[in-house]
């Protein structure tokens, strides 16, 4: 048994209707996985504010020098293995931090005692310039976050 033309005519509008509205979602789908983090789902760690230019040597001048990093998700995550870099290479590496959900951190450039609030790199030095950037990644090695700033006005790089 044979199909109408008419029907193969509407049969065949049907699948080319398909095949458009398939590649139509396509780029979309292939966008959100480039915000994605941590094993294909979007991470809910990111970096929050920046306090930077603590201008001063001493102690207390560079602990008001700070990067916040959140976790806006409501399960605790271990940052252990997590590292924070400025533009020059400068690294701090996460240990043994495990931060619960709807909290954030402080890391401080300076010295102090580590707390799950506030955290400190020991530094002797201002790390955060006027104009910079804070890269968050996982203990792979993937970027999950980024935030610039002091470029013609306020610029983010966020990957959220």
């Amino acid at each position: 048994m044979s199909a109408s033309p008419a029907t193969r005519r509407l049969l065949a509008a049907v699948l080319a209707a398909g095949a458009l509205v398939g590649a139509a979602a396509v780029p979309a789908a292939a966008h959100d996985d480039d915000r994605r983090g941590h094993h294909g789902r979007q991470s809910s760690i990111v970096i929050g504010d920046v306090q930077h230019d603590g201008r001063g040597r001493d102690s207390r001048a560079l602990n008001r020098e700070w990067v916040e990093v959140k976790n806006t998700g409501r399960g605790a995550v271990n940052l252990r293995g997590f590292t924070l870099t400025d533009q020059d290479g400068n690294r701090y590496r996460f240990d043994h931090l495990r931060l619960d959900g709807r909290s954030s951190v402080k890391v401080h450039t300076g010295n102090g005692r580590d707390t799950h609030r506030d955290v400190y790199q020991d530094r002797r030095h201002q790390i955060w310039d006027e104009r910079d950037t804070a890269t968050l990644r996982d203990d792979r090695g993937r970027v999950i976050d980024t935030e610039s700033w002091g470029r013609r006005g306020h610029h983010d790089n966020h990957r959220r």
